[in-house]
């Protein structure tokens, strides 16, 4: 059962934690591993360097939309596979758990999750540029 008064409520706190998380870590890769560092840390993993720039920046824009609500679900959509593909590609070697040497996958793979759930939520209270409704 969904209680209809606090799920939008809900899916507010979802994203805004899951924003505010995402501009602190695409920040983290624009103002301390800088853009140069971000790319050659992608093409140490075997990815293209400049894959590691749009990362940066779908953290950074990705984050302030979920902050303000800007089409929540489209935009929780591509972030999943920016966490898909960071648990895949830089986490999966590191064994499941988060504690283990340089984080495990579980980690990422929670939070696509929460993002997928925000996809099937939508945007909750106080959006700016609601989704689309799914069919």
């Amino acid at each position: 059962m969904i209680d209809i008064k606090s799920a939008p409520y809900a899916a507010l706190i979802l994203r805004l934690t899951t924003g505010l998380l995402f501009v602190a870590h695409g920040l983290t890769k624009l103002l301390v591993f800088t853009p140069a560092g971000t790319a050659g840390f992608f093409e140490m993993l075997g990815l293209p360097g400049w894959l590691g720039v749009a990362t940066m920046v779908a953290e950074i824009a990705g984050g302030a939309a979920l902050i303000l609500g800007v089409k929540t679900r489209e935009v929780s959509a591509v972030l999943v596979f920016v966490l898909l593909g960071a648990a895949f590609f830089a986490h999966m070697p590191n064994g499941f758990g988060w504690t283990n040497a340089n984080g495990g996958w579980e980690y990422p793979v929670m939070w696509a999750m929460v993002q997928a759930s925000l996809v099937a939520l939508g945007d909750g209270a106080y959006a700016l540029v609601p989704s689309r409704k799914l069919p």
